[in-house]
């Protein structure tokens, strides 16, 4: 399915659910439509990995995204090296990794252990 193909899916959630994946969505730099099309084919993979493709779709959540981050920063008008894009990128990418630390971390899924040296799973004790 390409992007010409594409259909609007509505569904009714409470409102609260509805705040909570937006702002989800805002932490990982998403649309809202991007964050629920990426979480319905996560979520699909779980249940269809006897499928012949895995479950999977040509939906790209990120993909796409990063070839339009690199071309919009070329499109500033100076040239911009190597080192330039991915520090820029790279940046940004430790941001989403901390984001989805302390996530899991106020969700209680994770949490850093000092004496380990490093984040340890809760689901361990």
């Amino acid at each position: 399915m390409g992007d010409t193909d594409r259909a609007v899916v509505k569904t009714y959630v409470p409102a609260d659910q509805k705040a909570t994946w937006q702002d989800h969505a805002e932490r990982l730099d998403m649309t809202q439509s991007e964050f629920l099309r990426t979480m319905v084919q996560a979520g699909r993979r779980g249940f269809l990995d006897d499928s012949p493709d895995g479950g999977s779709s040509d939906a790209t959540p990120r993909g796409d995204a990063l070839e339009d981050r690199v071309q919009s920063m070329i499109d500033e008008g100076d040239a911009v090296s190597w080192d330039e894009l991915v520090a820029q990128l790279a940046g940004d990418f430790e941001d989403r990794i901390d984001t989805a630390v302390q996530s899991l971390a106020d969700d209680g899924v994770i949490r850093f252990d000092p004496r380990r040296g490093g984040y340890v799973s809760q689901a361990d004790e």
